[in-house]
Parts: structure tokens; sequence; C-alpha cells
């Protein structure tokens, strides 16, 4: 399937007969050109080429799953010095670096981002097992540690969640959460890391959570609960904002989508969110924002969203629709760049990275998170 995929991209044009030279898959070259510096900081040109700890974390996923230990430690030496002061097995990362006032650059906030957390120390895990990196897996499990003891709330009726950093998401009785900070395999990933953690406990309740946070069937970006019931909120420090589902809660249904079909809980995820799949069915689109009883706020969503759902179609039996999906998202590949769009814009290729990755099976994630990869295979 990869080779027909890479075969119909150099008929259209695409992608020129070598692209595939510098490592396994060619999106990762391309979008490693165009947003990775030479010093493995990924940089997002819309927000005045911000870098985040999401973005370093995607980007060490990424490589890993290319087959490019290069890119990989120069990523992973980037983000230890500049957002871990020098030391993941010690600290966690600051989410965001940039341009300041003064116009130094440096860190913006110090706050963490769990799920980021959680991506570097899987990619750090996998990757030590992977390439026969025992200094990997020891930081990746270091990491760990520390994200289960700063970002781990056991919270009333629902156990042990992970909070979207280490600071400003409880008070007085309330817990503030993202649902696509839990993406299942990486949490099934953890418990074998660490198995005295909370993460075995967290994925097993985490299908049932989703479900009582997404009554409607689709999901939201932030929700926050309480002593006897959830809800969906506008987000952390937004106090004009309505609450509603978009360009956070695109990844849970991508999340469930590439977990294995066969993880324990995951079937009935995929099932809480086929509202998404029978909108997606009478519609051109995934739409762009979703209130919480299931009213479209907006359907304008980027090409990327029908990229995230094509994975969620798939584990859901519909090959037709993914199918449909696949070829949307392939029409929107700008020749010149092979990137998706014009501009190609960071967080789309994310998205498309981890959708089509999957989909062209360079990776696929065992029932207890394991990563499989192509090259090694």
């Amino acid at each position: 399937m990869r080779k027909q995929w890479l075969l119909s991209l150099m008929l259209l044009g695409l992608l020129p007969a070598a692209a595939n030279a510098k490592s396994v898959w060619p999106f990762w070259d391309r979008y490693a050109e165009q947003f990775l510096k030479a010093d493995g900081r990924v940089v997002d040109p819309d927000r005045n080429a911000m870098t985040t700890s999401e973005g370093q974390s995607y980007a060490l996923f990424f490589s890993l799953v290319a087959n490019d230990p290069r890119s990989f430690q120069k990523i992973l030496s980037w983000t230890e010095n500049n957002l871990a002061q020098g030391d993941l097995a010690k600290n966690l990362p600051s989410w965001s670096w940039g341009k300041k006032d003064d116009n130094q650059w440096g860190i913006l906030d110090e706050n963490s981002a769990a799920d980021s957390d959680l991506w570097i120390s899987y990619c750090l895990i996998q990757a030590g097992s992977l390439w026969k990196r025992p200094d990997y897996q020891a930081k990746g499990k270091s990491l760990l540690l520390h994200i289960a003891q700063e970002e781990v709330s056991t919270v009333p009726r629902i156990g042990p969640m992970l909070l979207p950093g280490k600071k400003d998401f409880t008070s007085l009785g309330q817990w503030t959460f993202n649902p696509s900070y839990l993406p299942l395999p990486l949490l099934y990933a953890a418990s074998v890391a660490d198995p005295s953690g909370p993460w075995k406990q967290m994925a097993r309740n985490l299908p049932d959570w989703l479900q009582q946070v997404s009554p409607s069937g689709f999901a939201m970006d932030w929700v926050q609960c309480g002593i006897t019931s959830c809800s969906a909120v506008p987000g952390p420090g937004n106090t004009s904002g309505v609450p509603h589902g978009s360009y956070d809660a695109i990844r849970v249904y991508l999340w469930a989508g590439i977990a294995e079909k066969n993880t324990p809980g995951n079937q009935k995820i995929l099932k809480i969110f086929s509202p998404m799949l029978a909108y997606v069915k009478t519609h051109p689109s995934p739409p762009e924002s979703v209130s919480p009883n299931g009213n479209v706020l907006s359907t304008a969503s980027p090409t990327s969203f029908a990229a995230a759902l094509v994975p969620f179609a798939f584990s859901s039996g519909d090959s037709a629709l993914a199918n449909q999906l696949q070829q949307k998202v392939m029409g929107s590949i700008y020749a010149p760049t092979g990137l998706l769009g014009n501009p190609a814009r960071y967080y789309d290729q994310n998205l498309a990275l981890f959708a089509l990755g999957w989909q062209e099976q360079h990776y696929r994630f065992a029932p207890d998170g394991t990563l499989r990869v192509s090259w090694k295979t």
C-alpha cells in the first residue's frame, strides 16, 4: 500500500523519484525541510516562529518513525537544553519558547504541557528499544516519573487523571482537562514502563470518562470536572468564548483511529464518537467547531481535519469513507513543497503526518502501546 501511494505521488508530480533518499518517509523529509531548523528547533511560522514542546515532541515521534536518529538527537538536544534546563530526566519542559517583548529569544511560558511531556517520554522509551539506546530509555522513564508526580491528580468519581500542565489547572474542587491530551496507546505504554504508576488505571477509566464529557458524541477541546459532574468549558483564561470542540478535539478522533483495534477500551471510544463519522458521511468536510450538544458552530475546517479522520474511519470499519477522505487530503497536497496546503501550516502537517503515516503503515501500535515501525519489521 505504501509503495503504491508513493508511486502515485510521483506520477502526479508531487514527489520526485528520489524523494525517499533521506529517510524511509518522504513526507517527514519535506516537513523537516520547512519547519525544522538545523539546530533541532521546530518553528511555527504563523505564530512568530514560536516553538512549543508539542512541536518538539511530535517531531521526535516522526523522526523515530522515519528511522532518522540524527534528527531525533538534534530535536532532543534542543528540547532538553532550551526547554528543560538541560536535563529532561529532572525537569518538565516549558511549553513555549520564542521572541519576547524585549526582542530576546527564550522561554515565553514556564508552565508545562502534559501531552507533549507524555509524547517525549514515550518517544525516548521507544527509541531506546528500537535503536538500542538504554540512555534514551532511562531518560524517558525518569521523565515519566516526573509527569506522574507533577501532572497527575486524583479526581473524585474519576480516579487519576492527567492535568494539562503542572500548575493552574486545579482550583477549589475543580479540575480542568483537555481530552486530546490522553492518547490511549501512550497511557498503556506508560503502564508498561512504570507499572506502579497511575497509567493503567487512567487508561481503563478513559472510555467512560470520554463518554461522560462528550454526551453528543463530539469531542470537546476543554472540560472541567467537579466533585459531582463534568462539563465543557471555553478553556483556561477564556472568559468570553463558548465551549466547543475544534482544533484540540480533532486529535481525540485521530488518537482513537491510530490505536490498535484490540487495545482495551478503544472499540468503545470509536463507538462513542461515531456521530462524527455520521456527520462526515453527509457533509463535504468535518466541522471546524461543534458545541457540547452537537450543534455545528462552523463548517470551515482545514483539510487536515479530514486527514485526522482517515484512521478513525478505517478503524471504525468504514473503508469507503476513509478512502474518500484520503483522496480529499491527497488532492490538497501542494506539488512544489509536497506538503498539505499552500501555504503549508505547521499544525495541518502534524495532523497529516500522524494520519497518513499510520494509513501508509509507516507505524502501528501494539495493544500495549509498543511502537511498531515499518523499517524494523
